[in-house]
């Protein structure tokens, strides 16, 4: 008698605990869901607000500002550059380092400015032989022929997106929609300026506009 009692207990402890760890295991599916969907819900707010876009207009006009007191007659190809390197600042820095594309972006910047800084000890040393690059460049190209379709896009698009040619597949796949987005607002934000500029100066050329503030 004492051990059906003993066996009986046990027994219902046993489904006590393994209720427990399936509820447990519900709570925490559930929870997984909000989050994936509170996240796909920022990801398709992120960058199509109106705010979003005002707060890029502002560091892109202030980015625009820099460059053409830096340089007042810039040549079109060096003008069209700076412009276009100041409009992906502007936007990395919007992105607030959240993303590992807006990351890589301000660091290559940094880079950029430190090539520079010791182009003249650079110029001093005796030039690589053409050769290396070369084969490394063939080699790389072999290396991608030899790989499926698939991978093939995969590895082009990890090209496209700053700073994320070794991802792996689903994190490319965010950075790269998080990317495009923000390069849609970028576009708009941009031919929103124009027409901005276009309105206030009717009579003068691309190269003699003054950049003033966007309006609200």
């Amino acid at each position: 008698m004492a051990s059906i009692i003993s066996n009986y207990e046990q027994h219902t402890e046993d489904t006590s605990r393994e209720s427990k760890r399936k509820k447990r295991r519900r709570i925490d599916t559930v929870n997984q869901n909000q989050s994936n969907q509170n996240n796909n819900n920022q990801n398709q707010i992120r960058w199509r607000s109106e705010a979003e876009q005002r707060t890029y207009s502002s560091k892109l006009v202030e980015a625009l500002r820099h460059v053409r007191r830096r340089n007042p007659t810039p040549a079109p190809v060096s003008g069209s550059r700076a412009v276009r390197e100041a409009a992906d600042k502007a936007l990395a820095i919007a992105a607030k380092g959240r993303t590992r594309w807006s990351r890589a972006i301000l660091t290559n910047r940094r880079k950029l400015r430190l090539k520079s800084h010791k182009k003249a000890k650079v110029r001093s040393k005796l030039p690589l032989p053409p050769v290396t690059g070369s084969s490394r460049l063939l080699g790389e190209n072999e290396q991608q022929q030899k790989l499926p379709p698939l991978e093939k896009r995969v590895k082009v698009l990890g090209r496209l997106v700053p700073g994320c040619r070794k991802l792996s597949f689903p994190n490319l796949l965010e950075e790269a929609t998080d990317y495009i987005a923000a390069l849609q607002m970028q576009v708009r934000t941009m031919a929103a300026l124009a027409e901005i500029l276009a309105g206030s100066n009717p009579g003068s050329s691309s190269g003699s506009m003054e950049i003033d503030s966007p309006s609200s």
